[in-house]
């Protein structure tokens, strides 16, 4: 019996490149079933599964990966940085850096990433900028020492399911641990189970349930546990459904294993569960029961997902990399549940709830027994639950025998209802429930019904439904593609327009014409609809255009016709010009100009005659149109004569149309024509402005006097026209017709015109208001003409407006013009007081200036200063007349502060020097350069002296005092440089003077005036002597300039920086290294420095400059016992070490009792080997420091000087040591005995066991070794021992190493290179009965004995086989060439392949019953035909044994191909093969056969293969056998052509061979009257007149009787053809007889009503939509109505006319699709 769930592997990661070791949870992932995604050491492996496993390669560092579930983005993790890419857009969409590391992550939906830390959850959306979210905390029973293997999200996202796993108390159990949080409650809830999920499902009478299914396995109940329970399902709304908990049927041999995991088979509600040992569990969720419990793998499956749709689950090996695909099993799972599991309640509710077959007796046999008890309900439940099993017509016949309980619903009714709300009603069903609520009067519950798409629509159920509702019956036609009769309903219900758009679409042909034709007469908008329909169908119109527009208008219908051809003409084709003439023609001349006017505005007509048409539309008074369509410009005109008629939107626009030429001469045509056509001009002017020209619009305004037009066409374009005779026009206009201010507007805003042409105009114009000139003048700077034309012309005031109101700022041009006219100052003044501070000053001051004219500004100049102006320029020229008049110049220069002394002074210089000297110094900076060369020129040295130590500025000294390089000293400078030092200087009592003539004697290099400068003020009493700066400065100018002053200085002076001073002296550039040293001893001595850190500091920096730059290290250690101060000490210490003298410089740190170099004393003692010295330097260091290195170091030299008693005191006593370090640094250098010391200290065993072996201590090496007990240390001793020849100790020790896989190589190649082979062996014998012996073991030994001891081989095979690596003992097996071993390994590891290739290859390996127990489970069929090949070459005997074998295996027609190829002896020894597998038809088979059997004569056996077997060339073979020398062949080959229908071949082969019985059966298969008729007259020539006979009453009902009696009169063959026409006239007379039968009047009735019933029912279109049902296809006699079957009246329908009478019809008509009943 098959299994209900189907295991198959889908692809293997190993296949594809995937290592080994990557195969494994964390970096192997799967969360979906489209990618898998694997990290690799240096890059990341992904596996596209939808697009056939195609591998992807990305060099990513990563430590883990996982692809998003919906699409191609890729989340990375590294640490605990988070990544997320979008690899079909190659960009970075979010990254973040968590705070803790991520323990495990997931996508829980295709925009939310899952990610869990050692102590909460996190949410990671990864749309927008959002970090990670919180969602909760892990609960306490959930610590970090949980593997999270799971994390569930409910379809909600309300509920969350973290699940993990520990080690337990017990070995080997591991524990499981969930945590089921509430996102509402916000609390959780801890479960002792393993895997849970989420899931909804369906419950009947409800909403959705939202389901958590989890295993559980309490501690203190033993036992495992499924448990379903709903979640989030509010109280209010009722209880919540749960089941559980139910026990899990666990096997005895997996009481250890635990579930990994539970997913959902969305689509069947069926939970797989998958526990570490490979066991599956299959559960039904809705009853939580066990359906299926099966070891389906020996692997652990550590990663799963699920595919909702097809109910999918994929789960991935470890290690091995399988990805495997498990599914239900549809045909098999309720058969299962009721032969296996017995259950018959849950195979019913199963196969009703998944519609799955394998219940249907269950189904009947319930069904039976509730009927039987009358439970209607349940019964009609079961049946909705069955499927299709129980929805049968005998189902509806049963519930409609079942009698009505009184009060309730009819049972059938109950049935259906119970249908309807389960599922769709099929066909019979559907009419079924019709009848009775139709008979009830309620078609508004089967129109509900159809809208839910409750019921099967079917040509039965529209027939009844038609009628009730027409249009209920039209949807069920529809919906069943009954095309004839919803074209039907169509016509009945009066909608011809969508009949074309059906029958085009469903591809069903009708006659359109006659029906169109009908029509017309009856329904004209009908036929319109109709005709639209045709015309605009899919594919092209389906009736000639112009001959229906015709047929319209031959009817007068003008309306119709235009509609009509407006569909038909939509595409706007060349080819329909006529028609397009057609349509506005009939329109125009008909009476109906606005339809042709309409037609044209909306421009889809574009191919007519448009000459024609406009000669029309002028007739028709349509201006307009004609004009539109007239391309002649005298028509044109002619036409626009009437332009007072037509909008003047259209005439503006219709002005675009025209070229140049046409619209200049039309446009004066309308000018022509009176002022009334003025404004219509001006708006084409405005509009075509840009392509007519400004030129052309302004000459033909002009030349009509259009003053007016043309002043408002170009005010209209004047603002953005660039054009300067349209600026000028218009100002022109302006002025003409008295708009001056749009004339001064344009003038003041315009920058297009010309000017002097504007100018010019505007002068001659005399205009009685100037301002567009003075615009004009204003604008270009024609200031002169406009005040000369304003002063000439008396316009004063307009001179005084324009000098205050338009242009201030040009006042003095104005003035200057003014003066030159000879204008009254008196006048001149007031403009100036007028404009006032609006006025430039200096453009006046010049103009004053240049004409002599500087004093008449004084008023206007005091003024504007009276009003506060600052302004330079006013107190310039105040100051010039103050200082020309002398009134009180050095006041005003000193007081004054607005005036610019780059003015006044040169102004000066050559009045009063002096005043320039004031006026240059009043520049604060600005004018030195001025004043230095003013001093110069006139002697003025002390001021300039004064000046420059008030100014304080280095760069102004610098011009002073630096001279050139090659210059020779200047009487200036040297000058200027006497009156410092002897007046400016001492009269200063401002000491940042000083100190600023100091820096600037300091930067000019005067070293030998500074030393007199600074003597004179620091050395001789002045205020200055004790000022710290000036000594510094004196100090540091004696160090540059005079070095032999320094020492005579720092004795002399007190009060100076120390420390800076002493930095200068032991400088590079001066080297002044015992100067240094005196500052630093005397101020350490306290009268001098009274701080003792100071003093402290000093004597450190005296012996630096002894160690650092005198490198005097004697005088040094002299000064530092002089001192005998520790950092003195230390320093020199120091100094000594870097000088390489480790012995000196430990003596100094002693003294000091400094360990603060004690990384670099210890490594030049090391350097130095001064191991005894450094000890106590190591004791003094720890007494302050604690450090690891101290101690480490002390131990060190303790080791080096062999002090081991010491060594062992100190080491077992307090310290901070890093003795393992130093333990390893003693091994290395051989001191094994204190290394020993140190590893038993910190009981190293492994580092000890190593000790023991070079002491050549093995029994004390083995002791350590078991201590240590790691597999390194164990190998070491074992290989010591080996070497040593310790046999009984190395095995002792080989057995440990041999537990590890990895290191086995090595024990086996150190034993073998030194020959120890038995040894070796022994060992891996006494390995075997290792607890914890693992496969490499039995691997190797198995190995060994191919090598050395083949005889065991076999016997350790055979024992050992489920514990050995087969592929390396087999390569062994082959090397030793033991094939038979081999062989062996490769059948029971299931290498089939490899096994039939050694037998095949090796004939010693040949066994038969292994060979063949092998070729039927090889996975390369290639492998069997080899085999075949081999056994015809080599057991050919055998070969038919072969092929019973793999028969069901093999493709036949290859088998054939290949024996065909070997030879004809092959296809003899192949024929029982052949015939056993004859039945698979195949052609090959049957041709090689058919051969073997025309070779061997065989005719029978060759008869009976072609009728059980036609699968071959027939035709070929029946030629063949056509000239075949026996009979009974070529009987074969009439029969061929026979059976392949070549009537006449066969039949001339069986008349050749007189074969009479064989023709005559072939002419009446043919059933061709031709053939037949041929043949009686062949038996008439050759005068056979028993076979005429006989061929007439074979072929009877073939022959026509006039043939028979034709050839039995002219062969006088009247007896033989007797039995033919009796049998002919018995047929014919019962024909007739039930024909009458059939059309018999009916009885005598009474029953008028049956007689009304019975007209009514009749399918006539007089009665629309009513079809008859037992008509069946063809219809019943109609009864004569208007347009329907009478001659001479019109169909209205479109089928009757011009139809035939169909025959065997008596009389009646044939509708569309109608066949006639036989």
């Amino acid at each position: 019996m098959s299994v209900p769930v189907v295991v198959s592997e889908a692809v293997n990661l190993q296949q594809l490149g995937v290592p080994e070791t990557c195969i494994k949870h964390g970096s192997t992932t799967m969360q979906s079933d489209k990618w898998i995604v694997c990290v690799e050491p240096s890059q990341v492996t992904m596996v596209d599964l939808a697009n056939n496993a195609q591998v992807t390669r990305r060099p990513i560092q990563a430590e883990a990966a996982i692809m998003n579930p919906a699409s191609a983005i890729l989340a990375l993790r590294s640490g605990t940085t988070l990544q997320i890419f979008n690899l079909e857009l190659k960009s970075k969409m979010k990254s973040f850096n968590m705070s803790e590391p991520v323990v495990f992550w997931r996508w829980t939906s295709p925009s939310n990433l899952a990610l869990v830390t050692a102590v909460s959850v996190y949410h990671w959306p990864i749309s927008g900028d959002a970090p990670p979210t919180k969602v909760f905390d892990r609960h306490s029973n959930m610590p970090p020492n949980v593997q999270i293997i799971n994390y569930q999200v409910s379809p909600d996202e309300k509920w969350f399911l973290l699940g993990g796993i520990c080690a337990g108390a017990t070995p080997g159990i591991v524990n499981g641990a969930m945590q089921l949080f509430s996102k509402e409650k916000n609390v959780s809830q801890p479960l002792q189970g393993h895997a849970g999920a989420f899931h909804k499902i369906s419950i009947p009478g409800r909403e959705e349930a939202q389901l958590l299914c989890f295993h559980q396995r309490a501690v203190d109940k033993p036992g495992d546990f499924l448990h379903v329970m709903e979640v989030g399902r509010d109280p209010a709304a009722g209880p919540s459904f749960r089941v559980g908990p139910t026990l899990i049927p666990v096997p005895a041999d997996a009481a250890a294993d635990f579930p990994v995991f539970i997913n959902i088979d969305a689509k069947h509600d069926i939970a797989f569960m998958t526990t570490k040992m490979g066991y599956l569990y299959m559960f039904d969720i809705h009853t939580a029961k066990t359906l299926y419990r099966a070891r389906v793998l020996q692997e652990t499956l550590f990663v799963t997902c699920s595919q909702p749709n097809t109910g999918l689950i994929y789960g991935i090996t470890v290690r091995t990399g399988k990805v495997m695909r498990f599914q239900l099993n549809g045909q098999a799972i309720i058969p299962y549940i009721i032969t296996t599991l017995r259950d018959n309640e849950l195979g019913i509710s199963l196969a009703g709830r998944l519609g799955l077959p394998g219940a249907e007796n269950l189904y009947a046999a319930e069904f039976e027994r509730l009927i039987s008890q009358r439970q209607v309900a349940e019964a009609a439940r079961l049946v909705a639950k069955s499927g299709g099993s129980l929805r049968s017509p005998a189902t509806i016949q049963r519930f409609q025998q079942i009698p009505a309980e009184p009060g309730a619903p009819q049972p059938v009714f109950q049935y259906f209802s119970t249908l309807l709300e389960h599922g769709k009603l099929n066909e019979q069903e559907s009419i079924e429930l019709a009848k009775p609520v139709l008979q009830q009067g309620r078609p508004q519950l089967m129109e509900k019904w159809l809208k839910e798409d409750k019921i099967t629509s079917s040509e039965a159920l529209g027939d009844i439904l038609v009628g009730s509702d027409i249009g209920m019956a039209l949807s069920v036609y529809l919906r069943a593609n009954c095309h004839a009769k919803a074209i039907n309903c169509f016509v009945s219900r009066g909608e011809y327009d969508k009949i074309v758009p059906y029958a085009s679409s469903v591809g069903f042909k009708m006659d359109y014409s006659s029906m169109l034709s009908q029509l017309m007469f009856s329904n004209p908008q009908g036929a319109l609809d109709l005709a639209k329909g045709l015309v605009s169908a899919e594919g092209g119109p389906l009736i000639d255009i112009q001959a229906t527009a015709e047929a319209f208008l031959s009817q007068n219908r003008i309306q119709e016709t235009t509609a009509f051809l407006l569909e038909a003409l939509k595409g706007n084709k060349p080819e329909h010009a006529f028609l397009q003439n057609k349509l506005l023609e009939s329109n125009l001349i008909g009476g109906a100009p606005q339809v042709a006017d309409a037609i044209m505005q909306g421009g889809m007509l574009s191919h007519y005659d448009r000459a024609h048409v406009g000669k029309m539309c002028e007739r028709a008074g349509l201006w307009q149109r004609a004009a539109e369509h007239y391309t002649e410009i005298n028509d044109i005109k002619r036409v626009f004569k009437n332009c007072h008629q037509m909008n003047p939107e259209f005439v503006v626009s219709f002005f675009g149309k025209l070229n140049r030429e046409q619209s200049i001469s039309l446009l004066k045509d309308i000018l022509s024509r009176g002022p009334s056509n003025m404004q219509v001009c001006v708006e084409v002017a405005k509009k075509y402005h840009e392509e007519l020209g400004a030129a052309e619009l302004i000459g033909v305004f002009e030349s009509f006097k259009a003053i007016e037009g043309l002043y408002y066409y170009l005010g209209s374009v004047v603002n953005f026209s660039e054009d300067p005779i349209v600026h000028f026009k218009y100002i022109q206009a302006s002025c003409m017709l008295g708009q001056f201010k749009e004339a001064e507007r344009v003038c003041r805003d315009s920058n297009v015109y010309n000017p002097v042409e504007v100018k010019d105009y505007l002068k001659n114009a005399k205009l009685p208001d100037p301002r567009p000139l003075i615009h004009v003048c204003d604008r270009y700077d024609f200031v002169d003409e406009l005040t000369e034309y304003l002063y000439l012309n008396s316009l004063l005031q307009y001179v005084e407006v324009y000098v205050t109101k338009v242009s201030p700022q040009k006042t003095p041009m104005v003035v200057g013009r003014l003066f030159e006219l000879g204008a009254n100052e008196d006048f001149i003044k007031r403009i100036l007081m007028a404009v006032g501070s609006a006025c430039p000053v200096d453009d006046m001051v010049e103009i004053a200036e240049t004409r002599n004219r500087l004093r008449l500004l004084q008023p206007w100049l005091e003024a504007r200063v009276a009003t506060g102006s600052t302004e330079p320029g006013t107190h310039n020229a105040l100051g010039k007349i103050y200082i020309t008049l002398n009134k009180d110049p050095k006041a005003f220069l000193l007081n004054n502060m607005f005036y610019d002394p780059k003015v006044l002074g040169p102004y000066c210089e050559s009045l009063d020097p002096s005043l320039a000297f004031v006026a240059y110094k009043k520049g604060a900076g600005e004018c030195d350069d001025a004043l230095i060369r003013v001093s110069q020129a006139h002697g003025l040295y002390r001021d300039l002296a004064r000046y420059l130590v008030e100014r304080q500025d280095l760069d102004l000294w610098a011009k002073v005092l630096t001279k050139d390089e090659n210059a020779t000293e200047s009487t200036e400078r040297r000058q200027l440089i006497d009156q410092v030092v002897e007046w400016a200087l001492p009269e200063s009592t401002s000491a940042d003077e000083v100190s600023c003539t100091v820096k600037a004697f300091m930067a000019a290099d005067l070293p030998g005036e500074l030393i007199v400068l600074l003597e004179r003020i620091v050395l001789q009493g002045s205020e200055f002597s004790d000022n710290k700066n000036l000594q510094n400065l004196l100090i540091l100018t004696a160090v540059r300039a005079d070095a032999s002053r320094v020492a005579g200085y720092i004795d002399e002076l007190d009060n100076f920086d120390a420390k800076d001073i002493a930095l200068i002296c032991v400088s590079e550039s001066h080297m002044l290294y015992e100067e240094a040293f005196s500052i630093y001893t005397k101020f350490a001595k306290p009268e001098h420095t009274s701080d003792k850190e100071e003093q402290l500091e000093m004597q450190v920096l005296a012996v630096g400059v002894l160690v650092d730059y005198q490198k005097d290290l004697d005088r040094a250690k002299g000064y530092a016992t002089q001192c005998d101060a520790k950092p003195v000490w230390s320093k020199l210490g120091k100094a000594q070490l870097e000088e390489k003298m480790p012995g000196e410089a430990i003596e100094s740190f002693i003294h000091a009792e400094d360990p603060s170099e004690y990384l670099a004393v210890c490594a030049e003692a090391n350097e130095a080997e001064i191991w005894q010295e450094l000890i106590p330097y190591l004791r003094m260091a720890r007494k302050t420091l604690q450090e690891n290195l101290l101690d480490t170091e002390l131990i060190y030299a303790l080791a080096k000087t062999n002090n081991l008693t010491e060594l062992e005191k100190f080491v077992n006593g307090p310290n901070v040591a890093n003795i393992q370090n130093i333990g390893d640094r003693c091994f290395g250098e051989g001191l094994y005995k204190a290394s020993k010391l140190l590893f038993i200290n910190i009981n190293n065993n492994s580092k000890l066991a190593l000790c023991h072996i070079h002491l050549e201590e093995y029994r004390e090496a083995v002791a350590a070794a078991q201590k240590a007990n790691n597999v390194i240390t164990w190998k070491q001793v074992c290989f010591a021992c080996v070497r040593a020849k310790e046999f009984r100790l190395a095995a002792t020790c080989g057995l440990e190493v041999i537990k590890y896989p990895d290191h086995l190589d090595e024990v086996v190649t150190y034993y073998s290179d030194l020959g120890h082979f038995s040894q070796l062996i022994s060992l891996f014998e006494q390995g075997l009965g290792l607890e914890d012996a693992h496969v490499g073991i039995f691997t190797e030994l198995g190995i060994l004995y191919t090598k050395h001891v083949p005889e065991k081989v076999m016997e350790h095979c055979k024992v050992f086989f489920s514990k050995i690596n087969v592929s390396k003992v087999v390569k062994a097996c082959e090397r030793a060439r033991l094939w038979s071993a081999a062989v062996y390994c490769y059948m029971t590891d299931k290498q089939y392949d490899a096994a039939v290739k050694v037998m095949m290859e090796r004939a010693n390996a040949f066994s038969n019953e292994l060979f063949l127990d092998s070729i039927v489970k090889v996975r390369n069929n290639e492998v069997m035909y080899k085999a075949i090949g081999f056994y015809l070459t080599t057991h050919p005997t055998r070969f038919t044994r072969l092929m019973e074998v793999v028969e069901a295996l093999v493709d036949h027609a290859r088998v054939v191909n290949q024996l065909r190829r070997t030879g004809d002896w092959a296809l003899q020894i192949g024929q029982p093969y052949m015939k056993s597998v004859q039945k698979v038809n195949l052609s090959a088979i049957n041709e090689a056969l058919n051969e073997l059997y025309i070779e061997d004569e065989d005719y029978v056996s060759l008869r009976q293969s072609i009728d059980d077997f036609q699968n071959f060339n027939m035709i070929a073979m029946a030629s063949k056998l056509a000239t075949h020398e026996l009979l009974e062949f070529r009987r074969i080959s009439a029969y061929v052509y026979r059976c392949n229908k070549k009537y006449n071949l066969s039949i001339e082969l069986s008349k050749d061979d007189r074969m009479w019985k064989d023709a005559i059966d072939t002419a009446n298969e043919s059933a061709d009257a031709e053939i037949i008729e041929n043949l009686l007259r062949f038996f008439c020539e050759t005068s056979e007149k028993e076979c005429f006979c006989a061929a007439l009453f074979t072929c009877f009902s073939h022959i026509s009787p006039d043939i028979a009696l034709e050839l039995g009169w002219l062969n006088g063959y009247h007896n033989f053809i007797m039995p033919f026409f009796i049998q002919t006239f018995r047929q014919t007379h019962v024909r007739l007889k039930q024909l009458e039968e059939k059309n018999a009047p009916p009885k005598d009735s009474t029953n008028q009503d049956d007689i009304a019933a019975t007209y009514a029912a009749a399918p006539m279109l007089g009665n629309p939509g009513v079809l008859m049902i037992e008509a069946g296809p063809a219809m019943m006699p109609m009864v004569p109505q208007m347009g329907m079957g009478m001659p001479g009246m019109p169909d209205m329908s479109g089928f009757g006319v011009g139809m035939p009478v169909a025959p065997h019809m008596n009389g009646q008509y044939m509708m569309p699709g109608m066949m006639p009943s036989m």
